[in-house]
This record gives C-alpha cells, structure tokens and sequence, in this order.
C-alpha cells in the first residue's frame, strides 16, 4: 500500500505536483520501504510486518523510545492506535502486527501550495495509507 497508486496520487493531491512521483522500494528483513522522489526531497514510507500485534506493540515502543523528540499522537488524531511523531517531521504509527513510519525529515520546513508543515504532512500521508489498510 505504502507505494500503490491510491498513496502516490495522495501525495500528488496534496502537494498539487503536476506529475506522479518517481518511487523505489526494497524488502529486507521484514521491512518494505518505498521511497518517494519528490522535487523539494526525499518522503520515506515504510511498513514493519511482525509476527503478531505484540511484536508489533514492542518494536513501536523500542521506535519511540530511541527517536529524539518522540511525542505521543492523542485523541483523535491517533485514529484509535498506538502512535508518535517526532519534531523531525515523521509519524510512526503501530496497527495489528505492523508499524507504519512516515519519514518527511529530509523536506522542508514547509511544503505545497498550502505551505503544509512536513510534519503535518507526513500525518496526512500516514492517515491516507491507514485508512485503506484492512487485515
């Protein structure tokens, strides 16, 4: 999901690129990882498969535990699950037996038409792919 085309004309959606992103994606040790080039950086969306939700629940606490500036997402904004973001502009957030981090750390500030926050934005992506995530 993290590099379909529903998430890549998201991305298009909401920064209003005139064109489609130029993704790379890898599978290595649990970890997909798809890699968006967009004309103001790098978004790095990644998902964690885990044996179960417990796994899960325990490598997102180890994530915010280690990630420097690590804030709980709360009410409603968290959807109902486990989540974090970090002043660096990524959001990291844990469903079933996956852990879901968008990495907007290497775009600016600011970003699009709307001048979004990255931070902002990474929790807009994050939300996107979630919302069509079913077990």
């Amino acid at each position: 999901m993290v590099c379909a085309d529903e998430t890549r004309d998201n991305i298009v959606r909401i920064l209003s690129l005139p064109n489609l992103p130029r993704t790379t994606d890898s599978w290595a040790d649990s970890l997909y990882t798809c890699t968006y080039a967009l004309p103001a950086g790098s978004l790095v969306l990644s998902v964690k498969e885990l044996p179960d939700p417990a796994a899960a629940r325990g490598h997102f606490d180890g994530l915010a535990q280690s990630t420097v500036s690590a804030r709980p997402i709360e009410g409603m904004a968290n959807l109902g699950l486990a989540a974090f973001e970090s002043t660096a502009g990524s959001v990291v957030f844990v469903k079933d037996s996956f852990v879901l981090t968008v990495d907007a750390s290497a775009l600016p500030d600011s970003l699009g038409p709307h001048s979004v926050s990255r931070g902002a934005f990474a929790y807009e992506v994050s939300t996107a792919v979630l919302a069509c995530w079913s077990e």
